[in-house]
């Protein structure tokens, strides 16, 4: 009876979400943006319509494999509960698009936030871009490369860094890398001398990360065993790498030839082109992939853009997006990411101050479960 009950629980919060993205009034879906496939954007508004509204455009992650839109549904919901805009951008994923082309529809729909989220009841003075994993990455690319247009002479846009509040990164992907890779680097490429009218340019930056991620290490010195990657820049540019499957590792890898001959003699090789986005895996070999977050907010500082890093003690890379929203109670991720985006609204931030805490959507022994079996 006990079973029966908690299985009960678990599926009926999935309910909860799934009914809430399919026929919520709340939710306006598949709203194009651009000509290509995936060039989709859903929609989250709040009950209320009394006043613009502040805007979070997010791109989801999925290890530039798996990304989609409805990824971004929980966050959605929860954010319009305490009357923020949610638009959660698709874009092509690999071997569909490149690492260009996700760029690229990232920006359009980042565009289209900018130029038509009025017409929905957003507040075009407000808007967040916010990315979640391999979303982060890419946001951030598309952050940077918008920048690099904007410094330029005589390069139309669509949309300006200006209209950005902030950008949030939620266990963003390792955005390190070697010269070689500098395009689809954030780090490398903020450094650039020739770009420095264009760094100054960029709006605060957050990020968001748990110390218990160990796909993607907030600090060098917690990097854990790492057996399998899906690293994409270098290759996704080039759309022609034939995807392999290593001996060791459960997952299917896109490699440059000559292949390696280990998974971790790979990681090794591929460290250097900065995209690394790891799995946990009960190997013996430790790989170190880099404090990936701590270097980036660093980096940034040291140039000029206002960085803050928010570390979450003991969380995964997938604790504070799926298990911790669906635990009920306090969220403290979600809160610090609310207070951030109703900084200066004290009307906002008094019904904060006073709104029910969340609803268990998952028993906690299945959350836990999760977390234990997740790759990430």
């Amino acid at each position: 009876m006990m079973r029966a009950a908690t299985a009960s629980g678990k599926s009926a919060g999935v309910r909860l979400v799934g009914f809430y993205y399919f026929f919520s009034s709340q939710v306006r879906r598949g709203i194009v943006y651009g000509d290509q496939p995936r060039n989709r954007l859903d929609l989250y508004l709040p009950k209320e319509s009394d006043g613009p509204k502040p805007v979070v455009a997010f791109v989801t992650g999925g290890a530039w494999i798996i990304g989609y839109k409805a990824w971004g549904s929980l966050l959605g919901k929860q954010l319009s509960e305490r009357d923020i805009i949610v638009a959660c951008i698709d874009y092509r994923n690999f071997p569909r698009g490149t690492m260009s082309d996700m760029v690229k529809d990232a920006s359009q729909g980042i565009s289209f936030v900018c130029n038509h989220i009025a017409e929905y009841g957003g507040d075009p003075n407000r808007i967040y871009l916010m990315g979640q994993s391999a979303g982060a990455h890419i946001a951030a690319c598309a952050l940077l490369e918008q920048a690099v247009k904007e410094a330029g002479e005589g390069e139309s846009t669509s949309w300006s860094v200006s209209q950005l509040k902030a950008y949030f990164g939620l266990s963003g992907a390792i955005m390190e890398g070697e010269q070689s890779f500098r395009r689809f680097s954030p780090e490398v490429m903020v450094q650039e001398p020739d770009i420095k009218n264009a760094v100054s340019l960029l709006p605060p930056v957050f990020l968001f990360h748990g110390t218990g991620d160990y796909s993607i290490p907030s600090d060098a010195s917690d990097a854990n065993v790492v057996a399998g990657a899906t690293t994409f820049g270098f290759i996704l540019q080039l759309g022609l790498a034939p995807v392999t499957e290593l001996p060791s590792c459960p997952i299917p890898i896109p490699m440059l030839p000559p292949p390696s001959s280990s998974v971790v003699d790979y990681l090794l090789a591929m460290r250097s082109y900065g995209l690394v986005h790891g799995m946990k895996w009960k190997g013996k070999a430790e790989v170190d992939i880099g404090g990936a977050h701590k270097n980036f907010a660093d980096t940034l500082r040291r140039v000029g853009v206002k960085a803050e890093l928010l570390l979450y003690d003991g969380r995964t890379h997938t604790d504070i997006f799926v298990q911790d929203p669906m635990r009920g109670g306090k969220d403290q991720m979600f809160e610090d990411l609310v207070a951030i985006i109703h900084a200066g609204d004290s009307e906002a931030l008094a019904k904060d101050a006073i709104a029910p805490p969340k609803k268990q959507l998952v028993p906690e022994f299945m959350l836990n479960l999760a977390s234990s079996i997740s790759p990430f």
